[in-house]
């Protein structure tokens, strides 16, 4: 494996200190060397974090291998193809997976090599504003400031531990042996929905509690509604507005109590209880008090000035899951959380992060996309809206896919685009242009203006702003 050179004994003096290595801490490092800065990346464990080996990446080796087993089931049953999965070889599949983790961890230490970034390999305590002490390399000043960047881990609910085997959390839900015959997931957010699809496309059954009235709950409200009909089409047993009274862990399975939204008991057998309930952002051991800070009452450390992403003590900077909403908590936010600490660490004038604008993803079967305000929000925020819904049926190549869907526009009456929110195959692919339309205050007619190919399931995001502009073509107004 290459590595980023070590950090020496006697170098103990640099321009930034980086706490944490995963996509916030090793982007901010990134950006800050490129520019310029001589940078110390403090990392505990391996560079890349929990969205390299136990989140993003290895979750969607593993959603696409299930998204090739329903393809499968699909050609059968659809397209005549008589084929069918006989087995899946858990060991195989897992270690493809681990191939693509360890070929990305490679990636990164090597951009890390190549930019001429430490990295001391051991947990980081700050002793000052500008200083810390690394353990095994001693202590650390920066100059011109330190960017904390420690991450988040899964948040365990009372009375529950997990085991890796028969209660798992999202971190080690994909490493616990084997393939369940039955996973019940707590949590229907992002998170658990995915892990509630990929167990389900292995032939788990699969029962999802979510405490929420809905499911994703912090997306729009026909997201949810999509997303709850076309994962219940799959067999998965949803239950919102649901509540884990009870958990006994056996040797061989979970027996589980739930409320439901009904307010009768219900009892849940599965070999495998996946708790995926959120995450709370690491700081334990960090010596925040020594440099001055406090953290508020959900863990967080938030900035004074969003603009810097700096904190109440002047050259102390933070980005990822150590900050509060509005961030996301997403990997591709805490990219261009990276960018801009380091940018102003360099003395650079850069743009604050647009959160609003910030894509959100759940890569489940169907997939859910988002960007801007939902309608609920938007109106809330005192917007006459406008709203335009179209299915994905509702093109060509909707009805090939044949999973649903639809494609939701809030915009401004007679302005600018507020939010964009879809649901169905690929859609994942699908927000990128969204964004952009979002970001840039694009109005209906503007989008209107371009022409989409045919047949796509993008075509049916044209259309929709079609008729939102009132050149409707497959859909009236």
């Amino acid at each position: 494996m290459t590595r980023a050179r070590e950090l020496n004994e006697n170098e103990n003096e640099t321009d930034v200190l980086v706490i944490g290595g995963g996509t916030g801490g090793y982007s901010t490092a990134l950006r800050a060397a490129s520019l310029g800065l001589k940078v110390v990346l403090a990392e505990r464990d391996k560079v890349g974090g929990t969205c390299l080996h136990r989140g993003c990446i290895p979750s969607k080796a593993m959603l696409h291998a299930a998204e090739l087993v329903d393809g499968i089931a699909e050609a059968r049953e659809r397209w005549g193809v008589r084929a069918a999965v006989e087995s899946v070889d858990w060991p195989a599949l897992a270690a493809t997976r681990d191939d693509i983790v360890a070929r990305n961890h490679r990636g990164v230490a090597g951009h890390l090599a190549h930019a001429s970034v430490e990295v001391a390999y051991g947990s980081a305590e700050l002793i000052g504003p500008r200083s810390a002490r690394i353990n095994g390399y001693g202590e650390v000043a920066a100059r011109r400031g330190i960017v904390l960047a420690t991450g988040s881990r899964p948040r365990m609910l009372p009375g529950l531990t997990a085991d890796g085997r028969r209660v798992v959390t999202s971190d080690d839900a994909l490493f616990a042996p084997g393939l369940p015959r039955s996973v019940l997931v707590l949590g229907g957010g992002a998170i658990g929905v995915e892990y509630a699809s990929f167990h389900r496309s292995m032939g788990a059954d699969v029962t999802l509690v979510e405490a929420a009235d809905r499911l994703v709950p912090l997306e729009d409200v026909d997201v949810s509604r999509h997303l709850t009909r076309g994962l219940k089409r799959r067999g998965i047993d949803v239950l919102a507005e649901a509540r884990l009274l009870d958990a006994a862990v056996g040797d061989d399975e979970v027996v589980a109590t739930v409320r439901t939204s009904r307010g009768e008991t219900r009892t849940v057998r599965a070999e495998r209880l996946l708790v995926a309930v959120g995450r709370a952002p690491v700081t334990d051991g960090l010596g925040l008090a020594a440099a001055g800070l406090t953290v508020d009452d959900r863990g967080h450390v938030a900035p004074t000035d969003w603009s810097r992403l700096e904190t109440s003590v002047p050259g102390l900077h933070v980005v990822g899951d150590l900050l509060p909403p509005p961030s996301p908590g997403l990997a591709h936010a805490s990219f261009a959380e990276g960018l801009l600490a380091a940018e102003t660490l360099a003395g650079l004038r850069s743009p604050a992060v647009d959160y609003a604008a910030v894509p959100r993803v759940t890569y489940s079967s169907p997939q859910t996309a988002a960007v801007g305000l939902t309608e609920a929000q938007a109106r809330d925020a005192g917007h006459d809206v406008a709203v335009n819904t179209m299915p994905l049926t509702a093109v060509a190549k909707g009805m090939v896919h044949g999973q649903g869907g639809m494609v939701k526009v809030v915009a401004e009456r007679g302005g600018r685009v507020l939010g964009v929110h879809l649901v169905g195959p690929h859609v994942s692919e699908m927000i990128a242009e969204s964004q952009l339309i979002v970001g840039w205050d694009a109005e209906p007619a503007d989008v209107a203006l371009h022409i989409h190919a045919h047949p796509t399931l993008s075509e049916a995001v044209g259309e929709a702003f079609l008729t939102l502009a009132g050149r409707g073509l497959h859909q009236q107004p």
